[in-house]
């Protein structure tokens, strides 16, 4: 009777054991992934699409889009950066749409007929295309399949923040607010550059708030191009752009960008909730 107690407490330890080692495996979701197949760039574009946890329908929401938003690229540290400053601070909830590239040096950069750029960079010179691919697909799409508001950023670094640059300057109205990391100006002899005070004169005075850095540590021409950028934007005399420069002091062009869009935040959202 007492081996057969013993034999019967022992199954128990060991069932329980077993049963503890167990563990329940769920997968972790902070997003969608979808596809848009893009009739002005003729290929399948991914899309890394953040909602918020609380995403309801029948409200509206804001949108990030982001350049580089690949998985691997920039994406998952931008959607940590909102969700510390929604949790935090005074941030609201946001949609996150991050365009997973595929040729960022063909969809960043505008026509050059120099030739060492022509030869470094063969597919060059489609960002017309990648605007446009922006402005009448992508933009629609997200519009049709997520409940939006008329509050769009863009956030790009380097050939990025010279493609958000040329938006800026030629279709300023895809976007109510632009941050501009390390701007690749240099790009065609900084010829963006040349053409920005007479394009900037030619748009309307609409509400628009632009944050530009640079990181001081960055290729001098980089620093140069991205302070010459914040004196033409300062000397538009345009009345509703809000401006903000920030430069990095302890950044390179490797580590600007999360610290960066932080700062950014930081002039959008300074206020505790």
């Amino acid at each position: 009777m007492i081996i057969l107690r013993i034999l019967s407490f022992l199954f128990l330890l060991i069932f329980s054991f077993s049963n503890a080692q167990k563990s329940i495996s769920e997968d972790l979701i902070i997003g969608k992934k979808m596809t848009l197949n893009s009739q002005i760039l003729k290929e399948k574009r991914i899309l890394n699409i953040y909602l918020p946890q609380t995403y309801d329908k029948t409200k509206s929401y804001p949108v990030i889009y982001m350049l580089d938003g690949s998985m691997n690229e920039d994406f998952l540290h931008l959607v940590g950066l909102h969700q510390f400053f929604n949790l935090e601070l005074a941030m609201p909830d946001f949609i996150i749409v991050g365009i997973a590239n595929i040729d960022r040096k063909r969809d960043f950069t505008f026509h050059t007929d120099l030739k060492d750029l022509q030869k470094d960079y063969p597919t060059t010179g489609h960002s017309d295309k990648f605007i446009e691919f922006v402005e009448k697909e992508l933009q629609p799409f997200i519009n049709k399949n997520f409940k939006t508001d008329k509050t769009k950023y863009i956030i790009g670094q380097s050939l990025g923040g010279l493609l958000a640059t040329e938006i800026l300057l030629t279709k300023p109205e895809l976007f109510t607010h632009y941050f501009i990391i390390s701007p690749s100006l240099w790009w065609d002899d900084e010829s963006l550059l040349a053409k920005a005070p007479a394009l900037l004169s030619a748009q309307k005075d609409d509400t628009r708030f632009v944050y530009l850095s640079v990181g001081k540590l960055e290729h001098k021409t980089m620093v140069k191009d991205a302070d010459s950028l914040y004196q033409i934007l300062k000397n538009s005399e345009k009345k509703n752009l809000k401006l903000e420069y920030k430069m990095m002091t302890e950044d390179d062009h490797a580590t600007i960008l999360h610290k960066s869009v932080y700062e950014g935040f930081l002039k959008v959202y300074p206020g505790l909730k």
